[in-house]
């Protein structure tokens, strides 16, 4: 892989949970190691760096607590991005200006941002149908929501099931998809993660063939960056699991620890392959 990397613009985008956190019971405990924000901050001092997850873009923020990052909320459907991307010939019909972490200019992405009410309102119902089933967790993740039941008895989960279908069957223009003990409702609209990694690379200016696209992530919406990478026979998808499973990603990582790893050991390489060419 690193071989692969000589002569190219290495960008580097990381899922959250389950990636740079371990997955915990109660997801607003969901803390990254300090360890591992060093990791990632030294990779980001190398390389341009972007954080996608299916929380909200500032909750993650708040969890990361680092500034050269880029940050990707609600599965790819909050972006936000350096003024200086508006030059790449992106449509900017939904692009608005915003203040990024640094205080600098940026652009603001929301592709699914007619959908706030109808998620407002949908969360607003869920919390109320669903108060009875101990354990359960709604998240407003501002774009989705995510339904999630690691806390609840194993008994119950039809019943949480069929309260979200039957609930959802009233929105035609929200869909519903599956994670790691966790129910998503998002809006139908034809956009995730790879759509926003492609965006990603376009509006950066990082989207020709001397780039090396890196991505690591642990759940089931990150395969659909996977498969963006396998079809652009462009960079490496990492899958980071301790089991086998069916994906569309080239390697796999075991845990976070090993994330961490692997971050360290991609920016030592820089930094050697830097300092050899001096």
């Amino acid at each position: 892989m690193m071989s692969m990397a000589k002569g190219k613009r290495v960008v580097v985008f990381l899922d959250y949970d389950g990636t740079l956190s371990p997955i915990v019971d109660d997801p607003d405990c969901a803390f990254m190691s300090d360890s591992m924000r060093s990791a990632v901050d030294k990779v980001a001092q190398h390389f341009p760096t972007c954080i996608i997850s299916g929380r909200r873009r500032d909750k993650v923020y708040k969890f990361v607590k680092l500034t050269n990052v880029y940050y990707v909320g609600s599965h790819g459907m909050d972006i936000m991005a350096p003024v200086k991307s508006l030059d790449h010939g992106i449509n900017t019909s939904l692009h608005e200006q915003a203040i990024d972490e640094k205080g600098n200019k940026a652009v603001l992405f929301q592709p699914a941002e007619e959908f706030l009410p109808i998620i407002e309102e949908v969360y607003s119902e869920l919390e109320r149908k669903t108060k009875e089933i101990n354990g359960v967790m709604v998240e407003n993740n501002k774009f989705c929501i995510s339904v999630h039941f690691r806390r609840v008895d194993e008994v119950d989960w039809r019943s949480l099931e069929d309260q979200v279908i039957n609930t959802i069957k009233e929105y035609p223009s929200l869909c519903i998809t599956r994670g790691r003990k966790v129910i998503e409702i998002r809006p139908s609209i034809k956009w995730d993660k790879g759509r926003a990694l492609e965006y990603l690379l376009e509006i950066l200016g990082f989207a020709s063939d001397q780039t090396l696209p890196l991505y690591i992530g642990d759940d089931r919406t990150d395969e659909d960056a996977f498969k963006v990478l396998q079809r652009r026979g462009q960079g490496y998808s990492i899958i980071v699991s301790s089991i086998p499973k069916d994906t569309k990603a080239s390697y796999s990582l075991r845990d976070p620890s090993e994330v961490m790893s692997f971050l360290l050991l991609l920016s030592k390489w820089k930094k050697h392959s830097d300092s050899s060419r001096k």
